[in-house]
């Protein structure tokens, strides 16, 4: 009777110092993204956000990924619907169709595909991008990834194929093409000294900010820390790339640790103050990165969780009563892109912010657990 009060107290001590609970964590990502199905009912309606683009566009894609992570946390079949309605649309192919694109932005989707096969089977789901890949591999040229979002929109994919077909060709040329924009690309886009990446090619290393201080666009190093995760997930711990994702996942980690404001958020350039302020599209990605690192045993769970539970509380924050989500950069390659960010100012996207948190609240709810 004692052992069991004390370990009743223990998990209410442990919910008081961390804050939340499964089903809180929940609704806020329930009330963020019904906000978002009701506005976009039709998933094969394109985006108008001054160019209209088919909704297989990369930032659709990554709110995908999102919603399968929510799924994974509480399986509704209306999710599964929507995305199905769009994949099939799409006929499950690239972006605008393009099967000649080695554009890895086209490719995004493919993770969508792939994990709704890995969920209920059909090779139609990746027959197509299997063949948009193979083109790709063909061509020999393994210096395309010349931005580091790249490695979040075409890397996971490429696991995900080796996965299905077990064909190391792809995850061999997703490792040879990472590790040429990682050491090779602008001079070297990875700064292993900082643990924290460069945005592209353009920004030639080492690019600074007006206050003297390294420019690393936090959505930017959101979207390799994010990649390194997915990509691990694919391959068996025992892989020859498994032990270098994670030690450049390790280095990211502890970086990031150390630049992390106090109100959770993390600035849009990361170790500098200009353009200072809460952001939310690379903050829910270090939350959902952090809490993968505890999860898997990489990261210590007293050391890191204060850090998650601050960045979980900036992220919630972020949704307003009505599901609208807040503190969102708008599309582009630098932090000086698209400001000011706001709470109430929309940006011209409003879907990949939401993937972000999605993937988020999702990865915490399995730390929750």
């Amino acid at each position: 009777m004692k052992r069991n009060l004390f370990l009743f107290i223990s998990i209410i001590f442990s919910a008081s110092i961390y804050g939340q609970t499964k089903s809180e964590v929940l609704e806020v990502a329930h009330r963020a993204n019904d906000y978002f199905m009701a506005k976009w009912s039709d998933p094969t309606v394109p985006t108008n956000f001054k160019v209209v683009r088919p909704s297989n566009l990369w930032t659709r894609s990554v709110y995908y990924e999102g919603l399968l992570a929510l799924y994974e946390q509480d399986p509704q079949q209306r999710f599964l619907d929507y995305i199905d309605r769009w994949a099939t649309f799409h006929k499950w192919g690239p972006y605008k169709g393009d099967m000649k694109t080695f554009d890895a932005d086209y490719q995004c989707c493919a993770q969508v595909y792939c994990t709704r096969y890995f969920m209920e089977g059909g090779e139609e789901k990746y027959r197509t991008m299997q063949k948009n890949f193979d083109n790709q591999i063909a061509s020999g040229n393994n210096r395309r990834w010349t931005w580091i979002d790249a490695i979040q929109m075409a890397m996971p994919a490429y696991a995900m194929m080796t996965r299905i077909t077990e064909d190391r060709k792809y995850i061999d040329y997703a490792m040879r093409s990472y590790i040429w924009t990682r050491d090779t690309c602008g001079g070297r886009l990875f700064n292993v000294e900082e643990g924290l990446w460069w945005r592209d090619a353009n920004f030639v290393a080492p690019y600074k900010e007006s206050d003297g201080q390294n420019c690393y666009w936090s959505r930017g190093n959101g979207w390799v820390f994010t990649a390194l995760c997915r990509v691990m997930n694919q391959l068996s711990t025992k892989d020859i790339y498994y032990k270098q994702l994670k030690s450049d996942y390790l280095l990211m980690a502890h970086a990031l640790l150390k630049v992390q404001r106090e109100d959770g958020f993390w600035n849009a350039s990361l170790t500098s103050q200009d353009f200072a302020g809460p952001e939310l599209s690379g903050t829910a990605q270090f939350l959902y990165g952090l809490c993968w690192g505890v999860n898997k045993g990489y990261l210590k769970k007293k050391e890191v969780m204060p850090a998650i539970q601050k960045a979980w509380k900036a992220v919630a924050s972020s949704v307003h009563k009505d599901g609208f989500v807040g503190y969102v950069q708008g599309s582009g390659d630098r932090p000086a892109s698209s400001q000011p960010v706001g709470y109430n100012r929309e940006p011209d996207f409003d879907d990949y912010g939401l993937g972000c948190l999605l993937l988020g609240a999702s990865e915490y709810c399995k730390l929750l657990k």
